[in-house]
C-alpha cells in the first residue's frame, strides 16, 4: 500500500515538472509547446472578441463548449505546472480565468457577462507567459510598452462588448458591434462626434467611465513610450526595478549592480 501511494506521488510529481518545463523551459520542445500554446490563446481570444455577433450563430454552442474544455485543461495545467498551487490559486489572472470558464460552461445563463471573456486576454498578458519568446531574445525592454497596450486594447474590447451587450444587441449584428466599437473609440479619444451616443442616465454614466478610464490608459501608455529607456533589473539592496542601461551603481541606494548585456 505504502509503495503504491510513493509510486502515485512520484508519477505526480514527475507529471508537474513535466509541464513545468514545457510552460517555463527554455529547450526547443518547450518553446514549440509555448508557441502553440500562444497561437490557440489567440484563436480563442479572436473568438470571444467576435462572440457578441456569433452567439446567434448554429453551432455556436459545440464552439463554445469545445473552448470550455481547452480552457479547463490550461487551467489546470498551468495549476500544476506552478511551484506553489496555493499561490497560484490566489492570483487574480486565475480567478479571471474561472470566471470566464464559468461564463463558456453556461453561456444561456450569462449570456450578458460573455464580454468579459475578453479578460482572458489580459490574463495572458500579466501571466508573463506570452513576454517569455521577447525576453529570451534580449528586448524585456519593450514588455512594459507591449503590456500597456494589451491593457488598452483589452478596455477598448471588454468597452465595447459592453456597450454591444446592453445599447446596441437587439437585431442590430455586425453593424451594431462595430458601431459600438466606433462608439468607444470616439469616446476614449474625446473625439465625441455625436453621430452615436448613449441613451438615458446610465448611458451618460458609461460614456463618462469610458471617458476617464481610457484617458487614464492613453495617458500611461504614452508614458511608457517617450519616457529615457530603462531596465528592468531589480536591485538586491532597495528593490529599485528600473535602471538606466549603462547604470554602474543603483541611484536610490548605491549598490553596485551586474546588469546583464542585451541578449546575455
Amino acid at each position: 500500500m505504502n509503495a503504491t501511494k510513493s509510486s502515485e506521488a512520484e508519477g505526480f510529481d514527475l507529471l508537474r515538472a513535466r509541464l513545468r518545463g514545457l510552460y517555463y523551459g527554455r529547450t526547443r520542445a518547450a518553446l514549440r509547446f509555448q508557441i502553440s500554446v500562444l497561437a490557440v490563446d489567440l484563436a480563442i481570444i479572436a473568438f470571444f472578441v467576435a462572440s457578441p455577433v456569433l452567439r446567434e450563430s448554429p453551432g455556436f454552442l459545440w464552439v463554445d463548449y469545445g473552448i470550455a474544455a481547452v480552457l479547463a485543461v490550461d487551467v489546470v495545467a498551468r495549476g500544476l505546472a506552478s511551484s506553489s498551487l496555493a499561490g497560484w490559486a490566489r492570483r487574480p489572472t486565475v480567478w479571471v480565468d474561472i470566471f470566464i470558464l464559468a461564463t463558456l460552461l453556461f453561456p444561456l445563463s450569462l449570456a450578458n457577462l460573455g464580454f468579459l471573456r475578453i479578460l482572458r486576454l489580459w490574463s495572458l498578458s500579466r501571466s508573463g507567459f506570452i513576454w517569455q519568446p521577447l525576453e529570451r531574445r534580449g528586448k524585456g525592454q519593450w514588455r512594459e510598452v507591449l503590456e500597456d497596450i494589451v491593457n488598452l486594447l483589452t478596455f477598448l474590447l471588454v468597452t465595447t462588448g459592453f456597450v454591444y451587450t446592453f445599447f446596441f444587441r437587439t437585431g442590430s449584428g455586425l453593424e451594431g458591434y462595430v458601431d459600438a466599437f466606433y462608439f468607444t473609440v470616439a469616446t476614449v479619444t474625446t473625439t465625441g462626434f455625436g453621430d452615436i451616443v448613449l441613451p438615458g442616465i446610465w448611458g451618460k454614466l458609461t460614456s463618462i467611465a469610458i471617458m476617464i478610464i481610457g484617458i487614464s490608459l492613453f495617458v500611461k501608455l504614452a508614458q511608457a513610450l517617450f519616457r529615457p529607456n530603462k531596465v528592468l533589473f531589480p536591485c538586491p539592496r532597495c528593490a529599485l526595478q528600473r535602471h538606466d542601461p549603462d547604470a554602474v551603481y543603483c541611484k536610490a541606494c548605491g549598490y553596485q549592480l551586474k546588469i546583464p548585456d542585451e541578449g546575455e
